[in-house]
């Protein structure tokens, strides 16, 4: 008679602090002086930098400049990695205000997004299950 021994091995689990704000103000572009630098010299360069931090597709950032020629209308992929930032760390805020900070503070916009997630990506804390 055969019996079947099932082993399961501990795994990990992630647990990252939330918080209901931004870790930093859409004016504190100065709180990380080498992304002020980049975002204001290279902005198109800086986007597709934070994009893919936050797990996007690097060149997306780039079909914006293409489509609106660079700041013409509406930037909606800025406006849709802002918001997808803000929901994925449970940031409360709303659309009208990510639009608007997409579309008026766009350097600043994107130096907000990649300060948020560098500062959650250093607070994650792995446990064993």
């Amino acid at each position: 008679m055969a019996t079947n021994i099932v082993m399961q091995q501990p795994g990990t689990t992630m647990v990252m602090a939330q918080s209901s704000e931004w870790s930093s103000g859409i004016c504190d572009c100065c709180d990380d002086m080498a992304d002020c630098c980049c975002a204001f010299w290279c902005l198109p360069c800086y986007a597709c930098k934070v994009s893919k931090d936050h797990g996007e597709c690097t060149c997306l950032p780039l079909l914006e400049y293409a489509a609106c020629g660079g700041g013409a209308c509406i930037p909606a992929i800025s406006l849709a990695v802002r918001v997808s930032v803000r929901r994925t760390y449970g940031i409360q805020g709303s659309i009208c205000n990510d639009c608007l900070y997409a579309t008026c503070c766009y350097p600043c916009s994107w130096c907000q997004v990649s300060r948020e997630i560098k500062a959650r990506q250093s607070s994650i804390v792995y446990r064993a299950a």
